[in-house]
């Protein structure tokens, strides 16, 4: 059995929040808004007016800033029994996550708006929730995905370049563990087999990312989204979301489990960790001296970690590297691979990389 997931409705271009009163009332007539005070300056007053304007009544519900069990629990006491046909969660991946599990928490429809490209949570159901020390502490699942993900190009090209970075660093992976996954026999996010609609999309994000980077990164510059831009974050937030979730995710993301275990690196963003996990995955893969300089070549111009040190480690001792590897090597992302990956292989793809 194959099972492919995937947002009710995508929007994505410059200025598009503000006709986001126009989706939400084809969803329902009652809305929370979820966003940190940052989020809420820039995007509450132009969300509640056009919502207002297609007769949503829309409530502003700040965000603590970390995606908690406790933090999930305080947002949802406070909506108590309050009519709410959906919850809007805009920002990055740490409020939208929060916001799939309030929803699903009080039974209401979803709705992402990401203010940053620099992860494909928006389009997905799965929410990964930390401590208060950033530590993963679990997964959870939202009852679908998103029934709308609306992202504005214009509010986006305002982040900064390293969220970007992050957002391709979390795409560029996906082809990687996709492949890895079909080729094991393993399971989707969704528990079942992968289609090749996926593992298509998985190589179309890849193939975009590497084609539009530079211009991308020089439209950022300037301030202005550009052809290029536009394709580089379709291929962070929507290509790589369908792919990892209908496709399945593999060491690149299992690697997380030990990095976000390490002082430093733990704050580091999650495009920045997998992207680092993907140079252990390449190395457990015996990809050629050819390929990885040409990947590294790219990381260093996208702005992604070739070593530990970039990704916040004070150093990578043998303690830390150790430290990473068992932690990884016990991840169930590590199982779809091709062959079985021990706390050993780890370490000594680590001491690869470092020594590169």
């Amino acid at each position: 059995m194959i099972v492919f997931g995937a947002p009710r409705r995508y929007v994505q271009g410059p200025g598009v929040l503000g006709d986001i009163g126009k989706e939400l009332g084809a969803i329902g007539k009652s809305a929370v808004f979820i966003a940190d005070e940052r989020v809420m300056k820039m995007c509450g007053e132009t969300v509640r007016q056009s919502a207002e304007a297609e007769g949503v009544a829309l409530t502003l519900m700040p965000f603590g800033g970390e995606v908690t069990y406790d933090e999930i629990a305080r947002i949802v006491a406070r909506i108590g029994d309050a009519p709410t046909d959906i919850v809007i969660s805009a920002g990055g991946g740490k409020t939208i996550d929060t916001g799939k599990i309030v929803a699903r928490d009080i039974g209401a429809h979803f709705v992402s708006v990401p203010t940053v490209a620099s992860n494909d949570s928006p389009t997905s159901h799965i929410a990964v929730i930390y401590d208060d020390q950033h530590k993963l502490v679990g997964v959870e699942e939202n009852r679908g995905n998103p029934e709308l993900v609306l992202v504005d190009t214009d509010i986006i090209i305002k982040a900064p370049i390293e969220l970007l970075s992050a957002g391709v660093g979390d795409a560029l992976v996906k082809v990687f563990e996709v492949e890895q996954c079909i080729g094991a026999g393993g399971k989707n996010v969704f528990g079942a087999g992968s289609p090749l609609t996926a593992l298509a999309l998985a190589r179309a994000c890849y193939t975009t990312v590497r084609e539009n980077l530079v211009g991308a990164y020089a439209a950022h510059a300037k301030g202005k989204p550009n052809a290029a831009f536009e394709a580089l974050v379709e291929a962070a937030v929507l290509m790589s979301g369908l792919a990892f979730e209908s496709g399945g995710l593999s060491v690149s993301h299992g690697m997380t489990r030990g990095l976000s275990a390490v002082p430093g690196v733990a704050t580091a963003l999650h495009g920045h960790q997998v992207a680092y996990g993907l140079l252990v995955q390449l190395e457990l893969e015996n990809r050629d001296p050819q390929f990885m300089a040409d990947m590294r070549e790219f990381y260093r111009a996208a702005k992604l970690p070739l070593k530990l040190s970039e990704l916040g480690a004070d150093q990578a001792s043998n303690s830390t590297v150790q430290t990473i590897a068992e932690l990884s090597a016990a991840a169930a992302h590590m199982k779809k691979f091709a062959r079985e990956i021990t706390a050993n292989d780890i370490a000594e793809a680590i001491g690869r990389i470092e020594a590169a």
